[in-house]
């Protein structure tokens, strides 16, 4: 169905900004469930074809066609993570088979984000058969670049045990939440978690092989309270860096990005990287 109905979009029969039939019609004409139709255009809103999926009114094939560029993708202008990254999760996980690579400090934006496509799941909205997460954490004994203490605290750092907390933390809460998927939904679902020698300066999110997500994680000196002291360090607030989107297929730029992004990842994970155990 979404194969179809993807052709007649391409093809001009379905023109930019026209609204589809309605879901009911869908159903009629293809013979199947609304929940399959439903199904189907989740599929080319993650595609960036249309827009408004719901339950109530019909969508809409998305007005930009004729740009090459999709509203959340390719030309899109950058947004923090908080913002970008769950719509875009959300959508990916409209595919059936989800493939959701991440390199960041913790796994705090990644769980905050995928929040909306667990949801979705769970309302039956979306129903994929298969997620595949892959995730790049720093090691636990390496000398974090960030946050650190600005005054050196030698093998005694509360910051670096704060870190390390939530890293395992967050860690556990993802793996968690998603493969409770398995019982619930009956979905195949594989997370791996893997260590790095070093810190990440950048984050990045590599979307069903198909979108990268960049964001530089930028550093600040302030000063917090950890276990009733207070100092100052070296951090960065990656909930609040700025997501850069790029799209296979939106230009030599924008894919050259993404198989170069996907290359960069999957050598880490085959060679430096090592097992990662969420313990304390």
């Amino acid at each position: 169905m979404a194969d179809e109905l993807r052709a007649r979009i391409r093809s001009g029969t379905l023109r930019a900004g026209q609204r589809m039939p309605t879901q009911a019609r869908l159903a009629d004409e293809f013979g199947v469930e609304r929940g399959v139709v439903r199904q189907a255009l989740y599929v080319l809103q993650a595609e960036h074809l249309l827009t408004n999926v719901s339950k109530g009114s019909p969508a809409t094939v998305a007005p930009d066609l004729g740009t090459g560029r999709s509203p959340h993708g390719a030309g899109a202008a950058p947004q923090p993570t908080t913002v970008a990254l769950g719509p875009r999760i959300a959508a990916a996980f409209a595919a059936p088979h989800v493939e959701i690579d991440a390199l960041c400090l913790t796994s705090v934006s990644l769980n905050l984000a995928i929040g909306e496509g667990l949801r979705q799941i769970h309302a039956g909205r979306l129903n994929p058969a298969k997620i595949d997460v892959r995730v790049l954490l720093p090691g636990r004994d390496i000398d974090l670049a960030f946050p650190v203490s600005v005054e050196d605290r030698g093998d005694d750092d509360p910051v670096h045990d704060r870190w390390l907390a939530q890293r395992n933390a967050q860690g556990q809460v993802l793996r968690h939440n998603l493969l409770a998927l398995r019982a619930t939904h009956g979905i195949d679902v594989r997370v791996s978690f893997r260590a790095l020698p070093f810190t990440p300066p950048v984050k990045l999110y590599l979307l069903n092989g198909s979108e990268a997500l960049f964001a530089y994680y930028t550093l600040t000196r302030r000063k917090q309270q950890i276990d009733h002291e207070h100092l100052e360090l070296y951090d960065s607030e990656g909930t609040q860096s700025m997501l850069f989107p790029f799209e296979q297929g939106a230009g030599l730029r924008d894919t050259t990005f993404v198989e170069q992004s996907h290359l960069w990842f999957n050598a880490l994970w085959e060679t430096i990287s090592s097992e990662l155990a969420l313990t304390s």
